[in-house]
């Protein structure tokens, strides 16, 4: 999750908070809360969904960015306690995702795509990352104490993270360090809502509106090789109320192909993180012919 869309963060705002208009956030351990109740809900293994629209764009070098698709994604996600943990606000985040890629003037979810650069009609591998997982602890991988910034400006709230991922291609071979083709992707968030939600006791869970923005290379289905260029999203949205309150396109989707996309993984999940380059290579795999 590695990290993906929005179940991965990555947080580096450093900009000063007000943490005197908000005094849940004062303390790691109220910041832990805070995300908890903002990613997902205090109550284990209770559901959230998010749900966000945008456009994405190709940047080439001496030509003008196009906008090759409308896109529209969903994460149905639970949290539950992080295993080995004694602190209990350390959690870990338990989901699963979907991006569509949909026709830029029509909006239709599409199945073949004409790569305007080849000429080529191919066949649209839409994001289905199950699971997408991660863990929210006071300490980061590097065994440093994590940083969880909260910007505070009246009764709002806001966060601005980034998860820049340079590693090794998993649809390459051995010799990537070398030749090329690395993994190379960066993921934005931005997550918004109000003050007062954070330490509400009313309610397990508090709203937030959300940005993601993601600039990569090609993706594999395109069929681009090393071609010079690049892809950036731009999208927003939010946590819905409940799964329901999707999009008719993305529930219609949801219930022909992926039907185990109206509930999160089990907080039990131990399975290794999906991302849309094993995605690709799972299927790909999967067509090949027995032998």
């Amino acid at each position: 999750m590695q990290r993906h869309l929005l179940a991965a963060l990555v947080l580096a705002l450093t900009a000063p908070t007000a943490f005197a208009a908000a005094p849940e956030l004062a303390t790691p351990e109220g910041q832990l809360v805070a995300m908890r109740r903002i990613q997902c809900s205090e109550v284990d293994g209770r559901p959230a969904t998010f749900y966000w629209k945008g456009s994405a764009y190709s940047r080439v070098p001496g030509e003008p960015d196009r906008q090759l698709f409308k896109v529209e994604g969903m994460n149905v996600r639970t949290c539950g306690p992080m295993p080995g943990s004694t602190n209990k606000a350390e959690f870990r985040l338990f989901s699963r995702e979907i991006l569509l890629y949909e026709d830029p003037v029509t909006g239709e979810v599409l199945r073949t795509w004409v790569n305007p650069w080849t000429g080529k009609t191919l066949e649209v591998l839409h994001v289905a990352n199950d699971p997408v997982n991660n863990n929210f602890g006071l300490l980061g991988r590097d065994g440093k104490p994590a940083s969880y910034p909260f910007a505070v400006s009246g009764t709002q709230w806001w966060l601005t993270m980034a998860a820049p991922l340079f590693y090794t291609n998993p649809l390459g071979g051995d010799y990537q360090r070398f030749v090329g083709g690395m993994y190379h992707v960066t993921e934005l968030f931005n997550f918004f809502g109000q003050v007062d939600d954070l330490g509400n006791t009313r309610a397990d869970s508090a709203e937030a509106a959300v940005g993601w923005q993601r600039i990569s290379s090609w993706l594999p289905w395109m069929e681009m090789g090393d071609r010079v260029g690049l892809l950036y999203f731009h999208t927003a949205g939010r946590k819905l109320a409940k799964w329901d309150d999707l999009s008719p396109t993305m529930k219609a989707e949801i219930a022909e192909s992926w039907p185990e996309y109206r509930n999160p993984p089990p907080i039990n999940d131990q399975r290794p993180n999906e991302t849309s380059w094993t995605y690709f290579k799972g299927v790909m795999e999967a067509r090949k012919p027995v032998p």
